[in-house]
């Protein structure tokens, strides 16, 4: 299954101060405010049940910023505007209405929605909207987009925010991916380590019920755009992909994005559901990569990278664990199909080799200084090359990969051994930095440019030592010359491709020579859903929203779109 990281992939588990615990039990009850009642989620009919792949207990953080939020970006707490990463063009209005930069990129002006309440009753203003962008330049640790702007209340439905140089490239982030709170309740609030278990946003929907096997979202019956008609979504945890598919078999759950048998021929095995595949995210092997930020193993090694990258057989790992629904990916990391016009003609490859190339893996650790050893595994200065992967218990696509990439990579002498664990932990040991090699996705980031996605997970900003949890620089790749590369694009235009594109074949370069995350194939993000008992789903002829259920916040999009038709 391709997931999504900044939905659902992220960090490690938190403890709530006493403060938050106190001021946000103001706010809306988990035992269930806002919703039906009771132990149950609504008639069946009316009740969408959701698995985005947890294969153990949920923790409770409704944090939107909190590497380990289990839900609420888009739902509960909303962009100004929703953007829409498979379409160009102009986002759809959410709590800002208009929009406008002046001339040279460094005065951004919103107009806001007017009458929206937050869920306790309370007034939505544009000093919430200050209060959350200022959030973002108060805790480095959430603002991986280097916000440095400031804000100006105009008045309660407008605000400026004035930049020390152009910042257009940081609009779709600003707008689109900042998640708004309610200063009223978030005033104490430490964003990037506290947990939420009682959220108030503006969104389509409230928390109902929460339990560690199951929560529940309700139907805010105050959202500004109207009462969702889908007025229930329930999110449960499973063992797995195998049991996602099982319970997709058994009609128990309406939406999953993820691997089942023959995805190929899913309207004739599940009768009632449908399918859609979108490719967007690459697939990859993370490395803790930095030996001066504190990685260890063989991976810090660029070479030992480079020969895992000529090891793999991407068409039989596409065969065997992706049902044939990934497709090519680029070693420098721009998709492409989409990023043509930039991808740099520098690279050794455009994109990455689909057969293994053995010769020119071991080519690559002799010459580097590593010697075979008589069990068939390279070693340099008495350290075999032995590496673990980190994959999650019941990722049974992942898991898959993760077995054809040891055997693979046994072929060219290096010894690779999966180490599964839950969620939890995985998540944990990724944002400490305290792995070797991990198999995950680099996704995308708020608009078809690859800047954010290079920006997010490539520059310096958004990393640090081993033992520090960062988002989302989690191979702790670090480069000057990346970083300035990044500064150029931050301050020019986006609309002029040809100064910006020297920028991009530096940034293509240097991660094809380092091979930070290891590129095995660009994800195609399948996603099954109940076709006979809600209407209204994205569709390859009008993706509206990216149609995974991990996605945020596209998943709100599909949830206030889709009508339950009593089946």
């Amino acid at each position: 299954m391709f997931r999504n990281v900044s939905a659902r992939r992220k960090g490690a588990a938190f403890v709530a101060t006493a403060a938050a615990a106190v001021l946000l039990m103001t706010g809306c009850s988990a035992s269930g405010s806002g919703s039906s009642g009771g132990s149950g989620s609504g008639s069946a009919s009316d009740t969408l049940v959701a698995y985005t792949g947890q294969a153990g207990d949920y923790q409770i953080n409704f944090n939107p910023y909190s590497p380990s939020t289990i839900g609420g970006p888009g739902e509960i707490f909303e962009p100004l505007f929703y953007y829409n990463q498979l379409q160009s063009g102009d986002p759809k209005p959410l709590l800002g209405t208009e929009f406008s930069w002046n001339e040279d990129g460094t005065v951004l002006s919103v107009t806001l929605r007017d009458g929206v309440k937050w869920s306790d009753g309370e007034d939505f203003t544009a000093d919430d909207v200050a209060f959350s962008l200022n959030l973002l330049k108060e805790n480095p640790a959430i603002n991986a987009i280097g916000f440095d702007g400031e804000v100006a209340v105009v008045d309660p439905t407008h605000v400026t925010i004035t930049f020390p140089a152009p910042a257009f490239v940081n609009g779709p982030s600003i707008l689109g991916r900042t998640w708004i709170v309610p200063e009223h309740l978030w005033k104490d609030i430490d964003p990037a380590t506290d947990v939420v278990a009682e959220p108030v946003g503006t969104g389509p929907f409230v928390l109902g019920e929460f339990k560690a096997q199951a929560f529940r979202y309700d139907a805010n019956p105050t959202y500004w755009d109207g009462e969702p008609e889908l007025k229930h979504v329930r999110y449960v945890a499973l063992s797995g992909n195998q049991a996602g598919a099982d319970a997709l078999a058994a009609g128990s759950i309406d939406w999953q994005t993820g691997p089942v048998p023959d995805m190929a021929n899913v309207e004739k095995n599940y009768p009632g559901y449908k399918a859609v595949t979108v490719h967007m995210n690459q697939v990859a092997l993370f490395t803790c990569s930095n030996a001066e930020l504190g990685c260890e193993g063989p991976q810090t090694d660029p070479a030992v990278r480079q020969a895992l990258y000529y090891a793999m057989d991407r068409d039989q790992i596409n065969s065997l664990a992706f049902q044939d629904t990934a497709a090519e990916v680029s070693p420098g990391f721009a998709l492409p199909e989409r990023d043509e016009a930039i991808l740099s003609d520098s690279l050794p490859e455009k994109t990455a080799p689909m057969s293994a190339d053995v010769d020119k893996a071991t080519q690559i650790l002799e010459a580097a200084g590593y010697a075979k050893g008589s069990d068939g595994i390279y070693a340099k200065d008495g350290v075999r090359l032995a590496m673990s992967v980190r994959v999650v218990t019941g990722w049974t696509d992942y898991i898959t990969a993760v077995d054809l990439l040891a055997q693979q990579a046994k072929a060219v002498g290096i010894e690779i051994t999966a180490l599964q664990s839950s969620w939890n932990e995985w998540t944990e040991v990724r944002g400490l930095g305290e792995y070797q090699l991990l198999i995950d996705s680099v996704t995308q980031g708020p608009a078809a440019d690859p800047y954010y996605m290079y920006n997010e997970f490539f520059s310096t900003a958004n990393t640090g030592p081993v033992g520090q949890s960062v988002n989302p620089g989690f191979a702790r790749f670090s480069d000057p010359e990346v970083d300035a590369a990044l500064a150029a694009l931050r301050t020019s235009n986006p609309t002029d491709v040809e100064s910006r594109k020297p920028h991009y074949d530096l940034i293509q370069q240097k991660i094809a020579a380092n091979l930070p995350y290891i590129p095995v194939l660009t994800g195609g993000t399948t996603s099954e859903y109940n076709a006979a008992k809600f209407s209204g789903w994205p569709t390859e002829e009008d993706l509206y929203a990216v149609p995974a259920v991990w996605s945020r916040p596209d998943s709100s999009q599909v949830f206030a779109s889709l009508t339950p038709t009593g089946k």
